[in-house]
């Protein structure tokens, strides 16, 4: 069978004045688009022009809540109770629900970002805070984590579907967590080698870590490729085309899982 992967994008990370990356160039060649709900990035002006470009572009929509951290970009920890965990993470799934149900839209998944996302895959209670928040507001919603996560495991106990995800343009260590990006080489611009790992990790579920080793994956449901990249737009139409050299077929998670 013909392997099947799906290619998501941080987008709508703009934030009034401020404009973050390239939405409108990206968001043709991804399958998916995690947005931004308003507490790293995104207002209700950027979150409403993206899902409408999303819509026009056939492109699946997810949530992307963060800590409440804007000047930050949600990068930075924060000690939460699950309580507020659970809450914030409502509120930002429920804003992007609403805005897509005006275009005649639904979900189909749920992806934390920055350090939120990094704190959930290695701690269970914050997993179980942003699993629980997910799961009353849709049980059809997919959660994208890393394979062998803390939040991957308490979503597939909560019975919800898992996309077990790739970063393309980002270094990995050798317990799978990712090489911090204040360290040389932690993001990956060069779009042969973004394309080359990609390959490797979807067909071998192989990657080389930052230090050089060979780190086991298994099983790859969807590509990541930050839209704040500088030359992101460059790295995801190469990735678009090496993927189909591969024969590896580019549709979004929720068509196959």
């Amino acid at each position: 069978m013909k392997p099947k992967v799906d290619i998501n994008c941080d987008l709508g990370e703009s934030y009034g004045a401020y404009t973050i990356g390239n939405d409108e160039e990206l968001m043709p060649h991804i399958t998916s688009a995690n947005i931004a709900c308003g507490f790293h990035a995104g207002d209700p002006m950027v979150i409403a022009k993206t899902v409408r470009l999303a819509g026009k572009c056939n492109v699946a929509v997810g949530a992307h809540p963060s800590f409440p951290d804007l000047v930050g970009f949600g990068r930075r920890d924060m000690q939460l109770t699950s309580e507020e965990t659970r809450n914030y993470t409502i509120y930002q799934i429920g804003a992007l629900q609403g805005f897509a149900k005006t275009d005649g839209r639904s979900l189909q998944h749920v992806k934390p970002h920055g350090a939120l996302y990094n704190m959930a895959a290695n701690e269970k209670e914050t997993a179980k805070a942003i699993v629980a928040a997910t799961k009353a507001l849709d049980e059809d919603l997919i959660i994208f984590a890393p394979q062998k996560s803390a939040l991957a495991e308490v979503a597939k106990k909560a019975g919800l579907r898992v996309a077990y995800e790739f970063f393309a343009d980002r270094a990995y260590n050798r317990d799978g967590s990712l090489v911090p990006r204040k360290e040389t080489n932690a993001v990956i611009h060069e779009a042969r080698k973004v394309v080359e790992r990609t390959i490797r990790a979807v067909i071998e579920g192989i990657v080389t870590t930052y230090g050089g080793e060979l780190l086991k994956i298994d099983e790859v449901h969807t590509v990541c490729v930050h839209g704040d990249t500088p030359n992101a737009i460059t790295l995801v139409k190469a990735l678009r085309k090496g993927l189909a050299k591969a024969c590896i077929k580019v549709e979004s998670a929720g068509k196959f899982l």
